[in-house]
Parts: C-alpha cells; sequence; structure tokens
C-alpha cells in the first residue's frame, strides 16, 4: 500500500493491492483516479527533476533527447511529479537520483492507477536509487532512451 499527503492541499492520494488508486481527504470522499492512455511521446508531458541531477547522473544528453521529442515538459518535483501520472495529467516522471524512502508510497499509487514504476534500470519498484514511473503505455521506450550504454 502506499499514502501520500499533502495537508497544505487538502489532499491525500492512497492505494492497496488490487483496490485501485484513490484521491481525496478520505476514503468516503475519495475519487478513483487512473493513468492516461496517451501512447506517443510527442503527444505526452513529462515532469522531472533539475538539470543538474542528470548531469551528475552522467544521462544529461539522454535526458534532453528525451525532452525534445514529449510535447511538454515541467518541473512539479518530489511527489507531485508521480501523483500527476497516477491522476493522469502527466504521462512520464522521472528523477536520477532519489531515496527509497522518497519513492516507497509512489509506487503502489502508480501502479494502482494503471501504471508503471521502475528504476531508470527497468527494475520493477522503488529499490533502485532513481524512478521512472508512466503510464505504462511509454514505459518502454522512456526506459530505453535513458537507459545508460556504457
Amino acid at each position: 500500500m502506499g499514502v501520500v499527503s499533502a495537508p497544505a492541499l487538502g489532499l491525500r492520494w492512497f492505494a492497496s493491492r488490487g483496490d485501485g488508486a484513490w484521491k481525496g481527504r478520505g476514503r468516503k470522499d475519495a475519487a478513483r483516479i487512473r493513468v492516461s492512455s496517451v501512447d506517443a511521446l510527442a503527444e505526452a508531458s513529462l515532469s522531472s527533476s533539475s538539470l543538474t541531477g542528470w548531469e551528475d547522473a552522467g544521462l544529461l544528453d539522454r535526458f534532453l533527447d528525451l525532452q525534445r521529442r514529449v510535447a511538454h515538459t515541467r518541473a512539479f518535483g518530489d511527489f507531485w511529479s508521480y501523483m500527476l501520472v497516477a491522476e493522469g495529467a502527466v504521462e512520464v516522471a522521472t528523477e536520477p537520483s532519489l531515496a527509497l524512502y522518497d519513492m516507497a508510497a509512489l509506487a503502489p499509487i502508480v501502479e494502482e492507477a494503471g501504471g508503471r514504476f521502475t528504476s531508470l534500470a527497468g527494475d520493477r519498484g522503488p529499490f533502485g536509487g532513481d524512478a521512472l514511473a508512466t503510464n505504462g503505455l511509454l514505459h518502454d521506450e522512456v526506459l530505453d532512451r535513458l537507459r545508460r550504454t556504457d
């Protein structure tokens, strides 16, 4: 299960295996959320962290290439990018460096909303030290574009 709470926004996102993903103040007023159906990078929105993180990871050129192929790029940051994927407002969220405690709650919410959450190496879940979350339809293509070749 995963729970992400944003008290300043008065919102909470939550999911448990097999029960779907939800957004609201609590279970009684929550609405089910789903990832988008966008299936082309040229129509997709991408949210990520700062460019310096990609540069530090040795992936700046790959990230910039991906950024040039999508319709929109924003840096919403932190949990917000991943919840926007789960809600269907953004198709791709990625960061080159994250701690497990930053990602643990995000993965089940994205997955229960119908998306995919992996490391940049393609390993499922929040255990790789970096993250890629997508609507699922674009995941393999984005992973191939960001994957290290060395």
